[in-house]
């Protein structure tokens, strides 16, 4: 070899050992996000206090990608933060299985969710890493993650038709096992790459672009709580079961699917900003389509099929935006913003509001939703005008 590092060749990444993590992480989120309400609804709690415990749930991503992003800069060692943090998320979910109050169960989401939050920036970062000069091909990995959210919100919806949820945190803790071990497999990556006249975490931070870009991904979370929170409350109050219910999650997942096998395409093509403005503004047609129409199967499948725009392509650029703000050092502290501000306090302000106003409005709360997203659409296009990727 002759002078300095060569583009590391296809080969080199180490693609199922990264797509493992991914499989089970966002089995996970399916095994939670469309059968959490309902759960505790069927453990006799309010539709406030459901908004509430979700709403703590996320609110630990505030803090909890900060304190770990911060821990694995320093360390330089983000596979180590992960293990350890699916371990404890783990262990942690155990306590569901004696929990009994809303004290106790809140007490439980906070421990758990300050682990399991911890673990997707600090991994996404690593993954990255591995794919340096190769950046197009995270859409390929991150797929697998799909693939598990659709395994589990289709399997735990049939299988909650059967038994029940007296069987259902059962079901979860399997899947946080997988979680735990494909960790142990997926390797450390070498060190980030350093930008030759990158600016400072805070220096980055306070750029108008970026405070733009961050609140409009917090927006589009706020818009987000609703449906993550109620859509599957919202759906069994009109007569759905709980097998269709799994499969429209599901379905919204495989339309996602084929975005990210797109991006490699879209991407460069079209751009970042005008994507990302164009995500958020079909997320508002998206959730009109969810107010208006319940009692239409079809059109509901029909708003599920827009969650490729919603979120498939509305992440897998966001996610490229934010690896291209933040480098060398500030790249996980840069990862974990993006998480604690959009999945975090986003997600936590609009499933807190839902909670609170869903007995009132039930699903014309997404009307809510859909004036957030174009909110953020507008946002989004404005502040990025001189993005130039």
């Amino acid at each position: 070899m002759h002078g300095g590092q060569p583009t590391p060749p296809v080969g080199a990444v180490p693609y199922w050992r990264l797509s493992g993590f991914y499989l089970f992480f966002f089995a996970a989120l399916g095994a939670l996000m469309p059968y959490w309400g309902p759960y505790l609804r069927a453990e006799g709690f309010s539709s406030a206090q459901i908004g509430e415990l979700l709403a703590i749930l996320h609110a630990t991503k505030v803090i909890a990608p900060n304190v770990w992003g911060y821990i694995a800069d320093r360390l330089d060692r983000r596979m180590a933060v992960v293990r350890v943090a699916a371990l404890i998320a783990f262990m942690a979910f155990f306590g569901i299985l004696i929990a009994d109050t809303y004290g106790t169960i809140a007490l439980v989401m906070a421990l758990f969710g300050f682990f399991w939050n911890a673990a997707l920036p600090q991994y996404e970062a690593n993954t990255f890493n591995h794919l340096q000069g190769q950046e197009h091909r995270y859409s390929s990995i991150r797929v697998w993650g799909s693939v598990g959210f659709i395994i589990a919100v289709m399997g735990i919806g049939e299988l909650l038709d059967r038994v029940g949820f007296d069987s259902y945190p059962y079901m979860v803790l399997l899947i946080f096992a997988g979680l735990w071990l494909s960790s142990l497999i997926a390797p450390e990556a070498g060190k980030a790459r350093q930008a030759a006249n990158g600016d400072g975490f805070w220096q980055t931070v306070r750029q108008p672009a970026v405070i733009g870009f961050f609140l409009a991904c917090f927006l589009n979370q706020v818009g987000h709580g609703p449906f993550y929170g109620f859509f599957s409350i919202y759906l069994e109050d009109h007569g759905y079961s709980g097998g269709l219910i799994g499969v429209l999650w599901a379905w919204g997942v495989v339309a996602e699917i084929g975005v990210f096998m797109l991006m490699h395409r879209i991407m460069p093509r079209f751009g970042a900003r005008y994507l990302l403005a164009l995500a958020l503004a079909l997320g508002a047609v998206r959730w009109l389509m969810v107010a208006a129409w319940v009692d239409s199967p079809w059109l509901i499948a029909l708003s599920q099929t827009i969650h490729a725009a919603s979120f498939g392509l509305y992440h897998a650029v966001a996610i490229d935006i934010v690896n291209r703000f933040f480098v060398g050092r500030s790249q996980g502290k840069g990862q974990a913003l993006y998480s604690s501000l959009t999945f975090g306090a986003g997600v936590a302000v609009g499933s807190l509001g839902a909670g609170w106003v869903w007995d009132l409005y039930g699903g014309q709360t997404f009307l809510a939703s859909s004036a957030v997203a174009l909110l953020a659409a507008v946002l989004a296009a404005v502040s990025l005008r001189r993005f130039r990727y």
